[in-house]
This record gives structure tokens, sequence and C-alpha cells, in this order.
């Protein structure tokens, strides 16, 4: 929602950058070196500066469309190169046009270049921030075991903190689960298994100040994580 109204706001000040570069365009001397500046190098250009804005506004809201702060750290980028082919297309526009020994053609070939090249570099850059946020998912959903039971397993340990016999056992569970390998894997699911039905049982002997069962079920949670890094370093 907050980069939703940012993009409100910029696109307000989108559409005044475009108001002034019309004005700029239109309200300067018609005459160039001695002749008219509305050529066919002038319309062209013009119509290629005022896609290229375009383009830019459909970029800066592909950046700020979502609310995700990874997201729009990786395609912030996209912006300052929009911008920055703008201004290159500005000013090559504007020397073609000022410099009469330049032909049309050749200013309208020079004017699509940049324009082709901009549109290249932006697709190029997509593809990648595209792959990277793929990456970066895969590496979310991969994590998201080791995290949730040391969510769990702190949560365990703070409600035993001032019970003198189950403290130091789910501190042990709890710093096991924390500092073990955060990466998983399609073929550790047999193992994740054991780890989440020996890790609920060690709970629930800790809830009923079973602490014997607490104690034999402690040992077998750390068993299966162990078990579960030796098996991390294998497939890395």
């Amino acid at each position: 929602m907050k980069n939703k109204k940012n993009f409100i706001i910029y696109k307000i000040g989108w559409a005044l950058v475009l108001g002034l570069f019309n004005l700029i365009t239109f309200v300067t001397p018609n005459e160039i070196n001695g002749g008219t500046k509305f050529n066919p190098l002038f319309w062209v250009a013009y119509s290629l500066i005022t896609v290229m804005f375009i383009g830019q506004l459909a970029c800066s809201y592909y950046v700020l469309k979502s609310d995700a702060p990874r997201r729009l750290f990786y395609r912030i980028s996209l912006i300052p190169i929009t911008i920055g082919a703008i201004a290159l297309m500005f000013i090559v526009a504007t020397l073609c046009l000022a410099v009469i020994q330049i032909p049309d053609w050749l200013g309208i070939i020079i004017c699509a270049v940049i324009l082709v090249v901009n549109a290249l570099v932006v697709l190029k850059s997509a593809v990648a921030i595209e792959a990277i946020e793929a990456v970066d998912k895969k590496v979310k959903v991969k994590t998201m075991f080791i995290k949730m039971l040391t969510a769990d397993a702190e949560i365990l340990m703070k409600n035993t903190a001032s019970n003198e016999e189950m403290a130091p056992l789910t501190k042990k569970v709890y710093e096991a689960v924390r500092y073990s390998d955060p990466m998983s894997d399609d073929a550790l699911s047999v193992v994740e298994d054991k780890i989440t039905v020996a890790f609920n049982e060690f709970a629930t002997a800790v809830n009923d100040g079973n602490f014997a069962l607490a104690e034999e079920n402690a040992k077998g949670v750390i068993n299966y994580i162990t078990e579960r890094n030796t098996k991390c370093k294998i497939l890395k």
C-alpha cells in the first residue's frame, strides 16, 4: 500500500517533467541553423523520447508495485537506468537538430539505436532481477523449516525459564536447533519429519512436567539434528 502511494506521487512528478519537456520543446525558437526545427528528425526524436518517458513510467510501476523491501531493493536500479536513457536521448536529439551537417536519416538511426539499446538493457536487467528473486524465494522456502523450528524451540525455552529442571534441557535443544544448518533439501525430508515428531514429543513431555521423558526426547531431537547437519554437508 505504501509503495502504491509512492507511485502516485512519482507519477505526478513524472507528469510534471513530461510537461516541462513539451514546454521546452515547443516554446524554443522554431528556426535552427537557418531552417525549421520541425523536420522529420524532430518528430522522430520527439516521438522516441515520449515513448521512453512512457517506458520509464512502466518501469517505475514495475519497481514500486511491490511492498516487499527486498524486491524493491532488487528492482530500484531500473529507475536510474531509464532516466539516464531519457537524458541521453534528449542530449543526442538536441545535438542532431542543432548540427546542420548531420542528415536527418543519420539522426533518426542514432535515436532509434539509443531506444533499442535502452530497451535491451532494461529487459536484460529485468530478467536478471526475476532470476535473483526466484533464487531468493527458493532460499526462503528452503530455510523455513529451521526458522519455524527455532521459533518453537525459543518459545518453549522462554516458557520454562523459571523451571530449574526443564530450563537446561529446553536451552540445549534451542541452541542445537538455532546453530544447525539453515538450508533444507528434498533429500532431508525424512530426517526433518523425524525431527518434527521428536520435538513435538519433547515439547509435550516438557509441558507435562515429565523430566525423564523430556530428557530422553531431547537427546532424540539433538541426535536427529546432528544427522541432518551431517547430511547437509554431503549435499553441498
